[in-house]
C-alpha cells in the first residue's frame, strides 16, 4: 500500500520532479565556464593521477589498471555524490516545506536523479579511457545498464533513509563524511579483493558497492555475464536499501515541518 501511494504521488508530481532535477543540474554548474564537461574531466583527472601513483609508485599488477580504476570510480563516485546531496535535500528545502504541500520524498529523489545525469555524462570519460587503452568490448557491454540500475536503486534507498534521519540527527551530516571515507577504502576501487587477508576479503564481499562494481567490471572489462550469485547479492542489497529507506522516510516525514 505504501508503494502504491508513492507511485500515485510520483505520477501526480512528475512535472515538479523534472523541474527539481533541472534546477539541481543548472545550480551545480552555474557560473562554471566548462559546465557539465566537469563530469567528464573530474573522473579523467583522478584516473590519470591514480594510474600514475599505482602503476609507478606502488607497482600495481592489475591488468589494464586505467579501465579497472575508472569502472570503480564511476560507480562509487555516483553513490557518494547521490547519497551526500540527498541527505541534505529535506533540510535544504525547509522554507518550501513550510509554505506549501509537496510530497517530501521528491527532494531526495530529485537529487539522486540529478546525480544520475552526471553519471551518464561521466560515461564519456570511461569511453575515452577504453578507446585510449585499446580495451576490447564484447556484447556483454550491452548489459551495463544492469549494474547501473542496481546502484541507482541502492543510492535512492540510502538517500531517502539519510535525508529522513538527518532531520532529527543533524550530526549525521558530519559523521557521514567519515563513514563514506571508510566505505571507500573498503571498496575495491583501486585494489583487487584477492590481495586482502581472507577475513577482510569476506567483509568486502558483503559490501553492496563492491558487488555493483564487480558486476560493472564483468560486463565492461572482463566480457563475462555476471553470475547468478552476484545478481542475487545485488538484488537483495537494493531491495533492503529501498525498502528500509521508504519505511523510515514514511515514518518520519510528518515530523519534518516541526524539525526543519
Amino acid at each position: 500500500m505504501l508503494v502504491v501511494t508513492y507511485i500515485h504521488n510520483f505520477l501526480a508530481y512528475k512535472n515538479l520532479l523534472k523541474e527539481l532535477v533541472r534546477r539541481d543540474v543548472k545550480t551545480k554548474y552555474r557560473r562554471s565556464v566548462l559546465g557539465m564537461l566537469w563530469s567528464v574531466l573530474n573522473p579523467l583527472g583522478m584516473m590519470i593521477i591514480m594510474s600514475i601513483v599505482f602503476s609507478h609508485v606502488f607497482r600495481s599488477n592489475i591488468e589494464n589498471f586505467p579501465v579497472y580504476l575508472m569502472c570503480g570510480q564511476v560507480i562509487f563516485n555516483f553513490y557518494n555524490e547521490a547519497s551526500t546531496v540527498a541527505m541534505s535535500s529535506v533540510l535544504g528545502n525547509a522554507s518550501l516545506i513550510k509554505k506549501v504541500y509537496v510530497p517530501k520524498y521528491l527532494f531526495p529523489v530529485s537529487k539522486v536523479c540529478s546525480c544520475f545525469v552526471n553519471l551518464v555524462t561521466s560515461f564519456i570519460a570511461l569511453v575515452i579511457v577504453i578507446v585510449a587503452t585499446g580495451t576490447k568490448l564484447s556484447l556483454t557491454a550491452l548489459l551495463v545498464f544492469i549494474p547501473v540500475i542496481y546502484v541507482f536503486v541502492f543510492s535512492l534507498g540510502m538517500g531517502l533513509m539519510l535525508s529522513a534521519l538527518v532531520v532529527t540527527f543533524r550530526d549525521l551530516q558530519h559523521l557521514y563524511g567519515i563513514l563514506i571515507t571508510a566505505w571507500m577504502y573498503m571498496t575495491p576501487i583501486f585494489y583487487p579483493v584477492d590481495m586482502l587477508p581472507e577475513w577482510v576479503a569476506d567483509l568486502v564481499r558483503l559490501n553492496p558497492l563492491a558487488n555493483f562494481i564487480e558486476m560493472f567490471r564483468d560486463v565492461i572489462l572482463y566480457n563475462v555475464v555476471p553470475s547468478g550469485i552476484l545478481q542475487a547479492k545485488c538484488i537483495v542489497s537494493c531491495v533492503v536499501a529501498l525498502g528500509l529507506g521508504l519505511w523510515i522516510f514514511y515514518k518520519q516525514q510528518d515530523t519534518f515541518i516541526l524539525k526543519v
